[in-house]
């Protein structure tokens, strides 16, 4: 994943057509016509041995006859062409190509290699990215490029959309131009085997002619890129998808609750979700997601005011907006007053703010007037039905004016809803070329509203500072780890219900006792030693649900009737279950837990997004009932209690009636426990913790199922969020000799590094951000906390106050590109902590750890009266160049040359 190059490809100033053609109805043809006619203003060179002239522009013959190397080429022509002309157009510099043509993976050359695998390794040792193969083209309408075979062309807009799906990409093309909606950019990925979703996220993120992104995606090959680009560009516009293939079959076949809960599609929404984005499932909604952020303002808070003239749109609006968790704002008094003077003694005197079915343009802009300057108003519907007493079209036009006319803040968002078809196609026409979201229906605008809703939602859960963990626990590593050897040196998939729980205890999870006996006459002694009552159940790596075979009995309260129903489960599954294999009884004293709730915790392996965790309604019909929520680890208490509150469950967690609520923070630390057992023990696949009982006195793991299988990786590897590196942390000692924690900062650091900041100088401060700041924002301390560890890192320098309590020293922080090939650093040093080498000790940190992962350089801005920064990057090695413009300093640093980075091809681009 890189941004290298990718200027060529989206700002071109020079086009070759390879391929190009005069016969009508070829790909050729339609590329270089879209071209021409698109306003491009660079040199437009067709290549074509057949032609002279193409479309009246003089043809050249081959690549190398061009007169000036092009710095984007499109090809379209045949699959066994491409990679010899991606050959010669890197010999001759071009640094970008489109590849239209499909048919490259499956071909293959007279030699036999892949004609697609020699494509990319031609590109590579030229330095050319590609797009595609297998794609409709790109359009970029703000400099007039057209490079696509597309039958209708882009409008400029603010909307960037990209889609793995030419045939979709048409599509939404032609419904766009119909609504005179426009794109940034039209990016078609095709078959995406060198620029994917997560290079064209990164450039979009700061374009600023790019207000929202739209993707339709079908399927991620690079989970973590993926999620690391989609995370930092939804923290800075709105990024929603549309995903293909939302049902499959395989999880009817999983042999854990959890893999039958964590279908494809539900990985794929936690993996959305847990990055900041939208998800949209169909065409009708993907369609008014493209109007909605087209043209309506970013929404601030979450109460939506309805006005309508007609009472049934009205009910149909907010029954849509309930049944989707919306809210209906509340007017107040003053609001009701203040309509009562400009409305009819009829209108409705609440929200849907009927207004009656006469009203004229006047009464809807004395009535939205009012409801814009109405506190509890955070958006506003305008709704009209058709009638032969007013004008629809006047109406519209009330509403336009009356919007462009108010001053007051802040803005608020306006939806509308003219019904009907031939009386509202005017008024539609009209709000299009204002600028207000319009929308056929009252449940299309109620979604449009929606959907910024939960957008704002999902970036409010982004910088949400985290809660501490309850309880800090231990981790016996020593006896996990052996627990997983032993199972793998014996040839087995699956621990066994006791060694399943003496993994759970190693990880601090409070479990039943459990014992296992090979006979019926040997359980009925051990349930005697544990207690009454007892609970047997079957020991067999074959059965994976026990109650299916009956095989769990409850409450026994006597030696005489275990041995009886240990006989009885024996003779039954042999009858049922003839090939399974027995190794004998699990016994366990029953747990006298008054209204207790059972609830599942498991993990699954996702093929594209590895490991998941499901939360939910536990028992023996937790797939029937399927109450369920999913997410990707690592998780904090925060969104631990997030994950809870997605389920229905969690209404009856809370407590009611005569129902105490259980301790929640107790399930929020199994959850963390879990993801940690998920995070350092690669070998595990899947864990069904079901049930596990929640009370208000805490939890029990009562049954648990664990698979493991060879390790393919570490296990953060295989997650698609890097966790919390805690193999980087270490301890250094000042020139004080003052003993100092170096580690990566977390989410749950806002509130010391809030202190921290407190306590510098303004100086300092300004020194740190080149400006003077007061008291900073909880969402920017959020933004300073909660970084992505696969792309960037913070270093916080950590002691203790006289109390004991650990505070926040100093920190050091990296921004690397997408690319790894520069990162930019940035250090600051609490004011009362300078002079003892502590900003020396956190530099030479990041420069080990950027030269650890690759980064070719080291770069920063320092102004240039900071003295000491100066003189400390200097003797680090830094090179300095003065920019007067600025009053700064650029610093660099080489930390690899070519011979020894792994990234040597990257450093041209230094």
């Amino acid at each position: 994943m890189s941004l290298r190059n990718l200027e060529y490809l989206f700002r071109p100033e020079c086009i070759a057509v390879i391929g190009a053609s005069n016969r009508p109805q070829r790909v050729g043809s339609v590329i270089i016509r879209n071209l021409l006619q698109g306003g491009f203003a660079g040199p437009i060179m067709p290549v074509n041995p057949k032609y002279t002239a193409v479309a009246g522009v003089l043809s050249y013959p081959d690549v190398m006859d061009l007169p000036t190397a092009p710095n984007l080429a499109v090809i379209c022509t045949p699959p066994r062409t491409v990679p010899s002309l991606i050959e010669k157009l890197g010999k001759r510099g071009t640094r970008a190509a489109i590849v239209v043509t499909a048919g490259l993976a499956g071909a293959c050359d007279e030699a036999g290699q892949n004609l697609q695998q020699a494509m990319l390794q031609a590109a590579k040792c030229y330095d050319v990215r590609i797009l595609g193969p297998n794609c409709l083209g790109l359009l970029v309408p703000k400099v007039g490029l057209n490079a696509s075979f597309s039958h209708v062309g882009a409008l400029p807009g603010k909307i960037g959309f990209i889609s793995q799906s030419g045939a979709l990409a048409t599509t939404v093309l032609d419904w766009a131009h119909s609504k005179g909606i426009g794109f940034s950019h039209f990016v078609s990925l095709g078959d995406a085997v060198d620029i994917d979703f997560g290079d064209v996220l990164d450039y979009l993120a700061t374009d600023p002619d790019t207000r929202a992104i739209l993707m339709y995606i079908e399927s991620i090959r690079h989970h973590r890129d993926f999620l690391s680009a989609a995370r930092a560009t939804a923290r800075i516009k709105p990024v929603l998808v549309i995903k293909a293939g939302r049902q499959t079959e395989g999880a009817r076949a999983a042999a854990c609750h959890t893999g039958a809960l964590a279908g494809s599609d539900a990985v794929f929404d936690a993996a959305i979700s847990r990055a900041g984005m939208l998800r949209v499932y169909n065409f009708n909604e993907l369609f008014a997601a493209v109007e909605t952020l087209a043209y309506a303002a970013p929404i601030k808070a979450e109460s939506l005011a309805i006005m309508t003239n007609g009472g049934g749109p009205g009910v149909v609006a907010v029954d849509s907006l309930i049944e989707k968790g919306g809210r209906l704002a509340e007017l107040s008094a003053e609001t009701i007053a203040r309509l009562d003077q400009v409305l009819p003694a009829t209108w409705s005197r609440s929200n849907p703010v009927d207004i009656i079915g006469d009203a004229p343009g006047k009464r809807y802009s004395a009535a939205l007037n009012i409801l814009l300057e109405s506190p509890e108003a955070d958006a506003i519907l305008v709704m009209h039905a058709p009638t032969a007493i007013a004008s629809s079209k006047e109406a519209a036009q009330a509403v336009i004016e009356t919007v462009r006319a108010y001053t007051g803040y802040p803005q608020k968002l306006i939806l509308t809803n003219w019904l009907g078809e031939e009386a509202a196609q005017e008024s539609r026409r009209l709000f299009a070329e204002a600028g207000f979201p319009s929308y056929r229906t009252p449940e299309g605008a109620v979604r449009a509203f929606i959907h910024l809703l939960r957008y704002r939602q999902n970036q409010g859960m982004l910088i949400e500072t985290p809660l501490s963990a309850p309880a800090d626990f231990v981790v016996d590593a020593t006896t996990a780890q052996r627990i997983i050897e032993n199972t793998l040196q014996n040839g087995r998939k699956l621990l066994d219900e006791t060694e399943s729980k003496h993994l759970l205890v190693a990880y601090g999870i409070p479990t039943v006792e459990t014992q296992t006996a090979a006979t019926p006459e040997a359980a009925g002694l051990l349930a005697a030693r544990l207690g009454w009552p007892v609970a047997l159940k079957i020991l067999s790596p074959d059965i994976s649900h026990k109650s299916d075979v009956h095989g769990v009995v409850l409450g026994l309260s006597e030696p005489s009737a275990v041995v009886a129903a240990a006989a009885e489960m024996l003779a039954r599954i042999g009858r049922l279950r003839p090939d399974a294999r027995i190794l004998g009884f699990t016994v366990q004293k029953m747990v006298a837990w008054d209204k207790a709730h059972e609830l599942i915790i498991g993990m699954a392996t996702d093929p594209v997004f590895g490991p998941v965790l499901v939360f939910g309604q536990g028992g023996t019909a937790v797939e029937v009932v399927n109450d369920k929520a999913l997410i990707l680890p690592p998780l904090n208490m925060n969104l631990a209690r997030e994950l809870i509150s997605r389920t229905r469950v969690y209404n009856l967690l809370k407590g009611y009636r005569d129902q105490p609520a259980v301790n929640l923070d107790a399930v929020c630390l199994t959850l963390m426990q879990v993801a940690q057992m998920v995070i350092d023990i690669p070998e595990i696949e899947a864990i069904d913790i079901n049930p596990l009982l929640a009370s208000e006195e805490g939890v029990m793991a009562l049954d648990a199922r664990i698979q493991v299988g060879p390790a393919t990786g570490s296990g953060t590897e295989r997650l698609a969020i890097r966790p919390y590196p805690k193999e980087l942390e270490e301890t250094v000692v000042t020139k004080s000799g003052r003993r100092i924690l170096l580690r990566p900062i977390r989410p749950e650091d806002a509130a010391a590094h809030d202190l921290f900041l407190s306590k510098l100088d303004p100086q300092d401060m300004y020194f740190r951000f080149f400006r003077m700041i007061g008291k900073m924002p909880k969402s920017e301390i959020a933004l300073l906390t909660q970084i992505d560890y696969h792309r960037d890192m913070v270093f916080i320098a950590e002691g203790s106050d006289a109390s004991g309590r650990p505070e926040t020293l100093g920190e050091v922080r990296s921004m690397v590109d997408p690319g790894n090939v520069v990162a930019e650093f940035a250090i600051l040093v609490r004011s009362d902590q300078q002079g003892q080498g502590l900003g020396r000790i956190l530099m030479q940190k990041i420069i080990r750890y950027c030269q650890s992962r690759g980064t070719v350089e080291m770069s920063g801005e320092i102004l240039f009266h900071n003295i000491r920064m100066l003189n400390l990057a200097k003797s680090l090695g830094f090179k300095q160049c003065l920019c007067l413009r600025d009053h700064t300093v650029q610093v660099r640093l080489r930390l690899l040359e070519a011979a020894e980075s792994p990234v040597a091809d990257r450093l041209q681009a230094v």
